[in-house]
């Protein structure tokens, strides 16, 4: 085991196409784990090992392996870019240490870049930045450095600088040492020499470096008063500053280089050793307690504490199911019982693995710090604290988004029935993000998530990984329904039969409440009118019925409940009474409160070539879209724009068509507002519809 001074737990991330699979791949070949580069093109890069990803170009789950470089051990996580799985980036940010964010030389902070960063800002991740493809044309290095101040409003603190641009992009000077790394025409990784600055770059080196470490040395403040009385600080006192800087978040080491012509990648392999935290230097994780609520103790990173880990990935391959774990305190062994304090259940631990994407390596133990794969356990899922059995604690646990598209898919036949509910429940396990549920009434199978192409992979997999042939209905929108005026009402549940009764009567308020709030319930009964035992009874019966609204039947939002005053009868009141009461006080008033249906609105990011963007705008508008900003730069213009979801589906297809195949677009759920009059009418008839059929 190396010491935990020597650890590395880093992600890579960026937007989809920056280029992140190829830097991983780079990195292996580069620490020796691997010895034959692959391609994500060729579909044949090392961590994009499913077919989806192979064919389509794209990372699609998070893929973990390990490697050596300077005496470090580096456990890397290569995530998607793609908005459909940005799940796969927040669980993976919620266990790493330090991350490496990618960004496209030409094409600069993209939509995913920006959720992606604010993720690793949520999660208090300590990142260097790496802006690739410098050798594509349009590529400008010091235009992206640029936009990360404005776009992401952080600090990148620039370490090199690119020698060239685009076809005659040759390596980068080292700002700190003030050499240039140049590398030959071969593109192999290690035919580079490192040489005096080029003569036509010393004073641009020497503006940027004296940048550099006046940022760096305001960790310091002696150091830089020393500075500034013209005292040079040594190489180790600015590196403990970047260092110190870095983990602080205060700025981004950036760097430059192109990983698919295999240079620079020797300095970013530098930066995360020199820069980016060991599991130690971290804030510790937070332990809860049951409810969910602070317990004021921390996961120390210590190898000689109480077990702690979190499971932060379900993965189900041909050797059964991997939970991938982030152990952040104590020691794990195979054969050891552990608890799950989420079902209170322990589980044994079978074997113990290390990942190099779909490979693996047996281990006898893992430690505080360790990133590994745990075979055999049961009903360990995402976001589950494993515990030691007599100290146990839960760490925070994880916040997943709701899914807002669905779509119906039945078996092709009995046979395949059996074998897709097996399938789906393995899948469930693997994704956070995707959801199932049986519709009653048509026995139909709905699957749900976070976008057309998150639930096309899912059917994908389905058919090709699991051999169950299913058809596939049309997708449905996630709407809601809320309500729009405030209503007083009063209901008296009486119900008398031979014995005791019930009764139970409420005089309530029903009214909107904030965008955001969810159901509320507020209680203002004073003198005893409902006794205080009932109104937990009067709050689950308003909450039991908010999960059906009385236009189409979708979930109702932002509603709030005041009970003001009832009665009640000393013998035949019970909670049951004052929640079939709550209940019937629902269906009264809520058709009174003007109910109103409402649509989930996406965040939607167009890249288009600049002369289709007449096409492009006027596309987004036919779908009802509000245009929020066009911004050219060098590839095209980017148009952001909030359009409804359900004007969203099949737009790739017209995208490509309207710009010869050329334009890109990514969308993520955003608010959801009110439908307007004719869309709603047409929701409430199909719904109306599907129920008569189903009948």
């Amino acid at each position: 085991m190396a010491e935990l001074n020597k650890y590395r737990n880093i992600g890579i991330f960026a937007h989809v196409d920056a280029g992140k699979t190829t830097t991983t791949e780079r990195i292996l070949k580069l620490t020796g784990k691997i010895h034959k580069i692959g391609e994500v093109h060729d579909g044949a890069a090392t961590t994009d090992f499913m077919d989806q990803e192979q064919e389509r170009g794209i990372t699609i789950q998070s893929a973990a392996t390990s490697c050596e470089w300077d005496g470090h051990r580096l456990n890397i996580i290569d995530t998607p870019g793609h908005v459909d799985f940005t799940i796969e980036v927040y669980r993976s940010l919620k266990v790493l240490d330090g991350g490496v964010g990618v960004f496209c030389g030409s094409g600069g902070v993209e939509p995913q870049s920006e959720t992606n960063w604010r993720y690793a800002n949520d999660s208090e991740v300590a990142r260097v930045i790496f802006v690739n493809k410098l050798d594509r044309l349009g590529a400008d290095f010091y235009r992206v450095v640029k936009q990360v101040e404005d776009v992401l409003g952080a600090n990148p603190l620039v370490m090199t600088l690119p020698i060239g641009t685009e076809d005659n992009f040759v390596g980068a000077v080292d700002l700190l040492t003030r050499k240039a790394w140049i590398w030959d025409d071969s593109g192999e990784p290690t035919n580079y020499t490192v040489e005096d600055v080029p003569a036509d770059m010393v004073d641009q080196v020497e503006e940027y470096r004296e940048k550099l470490i006046e940022m760096a040395l305001e960790q310091d403040d002696e150091l830089l008063m020393a500075y500034l009385d013209g005292e040079e600080p040594g190489m180790d006192d600015i590196k403990r500053c970047i260092r110190k800087g870095t983990i602080a978040l205060d700025f981004f080491p950036t760097y430059c280089g192109s990983a698919f012509k295999n240079k620079c990648i020797q300095l970013v392999l530098d930066a995360v050793v020199d820069y980016l935290p060991n599991p130690t230097e971290v804030k510790p994780q937070p332990e809860v307690d049951l409810e969910g609520n602070e317990t004021g103790e921390v996961a120390t990173v210590d190898p000689s504490r109480p077990l702690r880990a979190l499971a932060f990935k379900i993965m189900d391959d041909r050797f059964g199911a991997l939970t991938f774990t982030r152990i952040y305190s104590g020691k794990l062994a195979k054969g050891d019982t552990v608890l799950n304090t989420f079902t209170g259940k322990t589980e044994r631990i079978g074997r113990i693995v290390e990942m190099h994407a779909d490979d693996r390596i047996e281990l006898d133990s893992a430690e505080a710090g360790d990133i590994v794969a745990l075979v055999g356990l049961k009903n360990v899922q995402t976001g589950h604290t494993l515990a030691d059995v007599k100290n146990p604690a839960t760490l925070e646990p994880m916040v997943f988004p709701d899914p807002v598209i669905s779509i119906a898919i039945k078996p092709k036949d009995q046979a395949a029935s059996e074998k897709m509910s097996i399938a789906i429940g393995k899948m469930v396990k693997e994704d956070p993000s995707f959801y199932v549920e049986t519709d009653e009434e048509s026995g139909e199978t709905i699957i749900k998530g976070m976008g057309e192409l998150h639930l096309d992979i899912k059917v994908d997999i389905l058919r090709r990984t699991h051999m169950v042939d299913v058809s596939v209905g049309k997708p449905q929108v996630a709407y809601r329904e809320t309500i729009t005026q405030r209503i007083e009402d009063s209901y008296t549940h009486k119900k008398q039969t031979g014995g005791s009764g019930q009764f139970g009567k409420i005089d309530y308020v029903v009214e909107p409440g904030e965008p955001g709030s969810g159901y509320e319930f507020e209680s203002k009964v004073t003198g005893g009118n409902v006794p205080r035992e009932f109104w937990p009874a009067v709050e689950k019966g308003f909450g039991s019925c908010m999960k059906e609204g009385v236009l189409a039947g979708f979930p109702l939002l932002d509603v709030k409940i005041t009970l003001i005053d009832g009665a009640f009868h000393a013998v035949d009141s019970s909670a049951i009474a004052f929640e079939i009461a709550a209940r019937s006080a629902y269906r009264q008033s809520i058709p009174k409160a003007v109910p109103q249906l409402m649509e989930p609105i996406m965040k939607v990011d167009v890249y288009v070539p600049e002369d289709h963007v007449g096409d492009v705008i006027g596309d987004l508008n036919r779908r009802r879209g509000m245009i929020k900003s066009q911004e050219p730069n060098a590839t095209g213009v980017r148009v952001k724009a909030n359009v409804p979801l359900s004007d969203m589906f099949g737009y790739i297809g017209d995208l490509r068509t309207m710009t010869s195949g050329r334009g890109q677009f990514s969308m993520e759920f955003e608010h959801y507002m009110p439908c307007p009059r004719n869309v709603a009418e047409e929701v409430i008839k199909e719904v109306n519809e599907r129920r008569a059929a189903k009948s």
